[in-house]
């Protein structure tokens, strides 16, 4: 475990190549067959292959790997190979099996729990099948109980212990915006955050409500809680999806939150979610941008179906009613959503940073779920009694 840049990808990719060089025997055989998972089959060839880190930059010598991307494949000189797996896609692991795996980031897997125990099934070759996990950690129940197993071997190591191969502007920056905050042990230190005791929702609600996918949606929803300004100084643009399911609960989407972009930017991101969804409607506060918020996304699509809305209590009060229906069980995760789940288990409050994507979830169920919906109007008018004999109805 361990903080931004503290060399965790170094040490997965040093550790997968000592294992398929057999580089430590008798303790450990060389490994003929070996798993590479990750978030995302492109976080895979971006960071764990093809990065400065990666598999096919640590070793440029006769020992390097070939890579097939086509096949999603390494193979060393001396008939050890890899396959590379991607997170999204328990299912993948069905079938091949293996006797070392890396894991990489696993506190940002979409279906952690089910990846990982799909990953047991196949380390079933040679006679001490084994797994390297390197990953910031989040207090998602998978990586709690792996922690708490007698078989698990941890090491940390923080942001600044790799200080001299990161850049000094960075390293100053994330020290005076993070250091000592929540944030900041989690991201720079490695450090494991249980939940934040003063915030609204709970993680074990959150991760108990997840599903793989959603039911039938009557409505579609893309919410918006637009920034003030723009660069890297500025609040992110919030933008979550979400709809409403035919069994009547709201299922969380997409989380598709972006910062330091202009409004015509995030105005072409919140567009392209909304048509890719089918969604019904656009909502979005307006108490930052006022009409520009409507007219830079009138601008990309003129048809825009939108709903302003405008905070008239503070973010700690509109968020209660969300958090009640989330101890209901009326508001699932469609898979996993790591930065807005973070701000969601942060207390709300003066001094705190924004929390920009959950005000964006607020807006997106409060819309599905607590919103009065327009009635038809009945009245009932009150007539005398018509007097016996007189055929009056």
């Amino acid at each position: 475990m361990g903080g931004r840049g503290a060399g965790k990808t170094r040490t997965g990719a040093e550790w997968v190549r000592a294992t398929a060089l057999g580089e430590w025997q008798p303790v450990f055989l060389k490994a003929q067959r070996i798993a590479i998972v990750a978030p995302t089959y492109s976080e895979a060839r971006l960071v764990m292959l093809e990065g400065k880190s990666g598999l096919l930059s640590i070793d440029q010598g006769d020992d390097r790997p070939a890579y097939e991307p086509s096949k999603r494949k390494l193979t060393w000189p001396n008939g050890s190979v890899a396959h590379v797996f991607s997170a999204e896609e328990p299912d993948g692991l069905r079938g091949p099996q293996f006797d070392a795996a890396w894991c990489d980031e696993l506190a940002k897997w979409k279906y952690a729990s089910e990846v990982w125990n799909m990953l047991q099934l196949a380390l079933r070759l040679g006679d001490n099948p084994r797994a390297i996990i390197t990953t910031t950690p989040r207090p998602i129940p998978i990586l709690k109980r792996l922690l708490a197993e007698s078989g698990t071997v941890v090491s940390r190591s923080t942001t600044f212990d790799n200080r001299k191969n990161l850049a000094k502007p960075f390293l100053d920056e994330v020290l005076k915006r993070y250091g000592g905050t929540r944030l900041g042990r989690q991201e720079l230190n490695g450090e494991l955050i249980e939940d934040d005791p003063d915030a609204l929702f709970h993680r074990d609600i959150i991760e108990n409500l997840r599903v793989a996918s959603a039911p039938e949606l009557r409505r579609v929803v893309v919410a918006v809680d637009p920034p003030a300004g723009f660069g890297a100084r500025s609040n992110a643009c919030g933008i979550v999806c979400a709809g409403l399911g035919v069994d009547g609960r709201c299922y969380v989407l997409d989380d598709y939150s972006v910062h330091g972009l202009r409004p015509a930017q995030w105005a072409k991101e919140i567009m392209g979610l909304y048509h890719a969804r089918k969604a019904d409607r656009v909502v979005a506060e307006i108490n930052q941008g006022g009409a520009m918020v409507e007219q830079v996304l009138r601008e990309v699509d003129p048809e825009l179906s939108f709903r302003a809305v405008h905070a008239t209590r503070g973010k700690q009060a509109r968020a209660e009613p969300v958090a009640a229906l989330y101890e209901q069980g009326r508001v699932p995760h469609v898979g996993a959503f790591a930065e807005l789940e973070d701000e969601m288990c942060s207390a709300i409050g003066e001094g705190k940073k924004s929390p920009d994507r959950l005000d964006a979830l607020v807006w997106a169920v409060s819309d599905l779920m607590l919103r009065r919906r327009a009635e038809p109007r009945v009245r009932v008018l009150q007539q005398a009694a018509p007097e016996p004999g007189n055929g009056s109805v």
